[in-house]
């Protein structure tokens, strides 16, 4: 795994925060988890119990990082199993973005 290209995987998620790309993305991964975690998940998870849209970006850890033929994912997701959700970003075989996206 290359630092660097996380790095860069996060910052394109950041940088689609509030942007129509990040509708079905990022800005759905937040709300979505706001609306469904409970405070003592929240608690179990980052350790705050009514966290912003901006703590729970934050807090993203990088759980799984693989490559196939047409290049590489790294899959984000909030600590200590809080959801199945992730946030995925997709690089080509050149390095660059391809696609963010959340999945289940």
């Amino acid at each position: 795994m290359d630092s660097s290209q996380k790095e860069k995987a996060l910052e394109a998620i950041k940088a689609t925060i509030g942007t129509e790309e990040g509708e079905y993305g990022i800005d759905l991964f937040v709300s979505h988890h706001l609306e469904e975690l409970s405070k003592s998940d929240w608690k179990n998870a980052i350790g705050i119990e009514e966290p912003t849209p901006s703590e729970v970006f934050n807090s993203l850890v990088l759980q799984e990082c693989w490559d196939d033929e047409d290049g590489i994912a790294y899959d984000f997701t909030l600590p200590n199993d809080a959801t199945n959700y992730l946030i995925s970003v997709r690089f080509d075989e050149e390095g660059n973005i391809e696609d963010i996206t959340m999945e289940s």
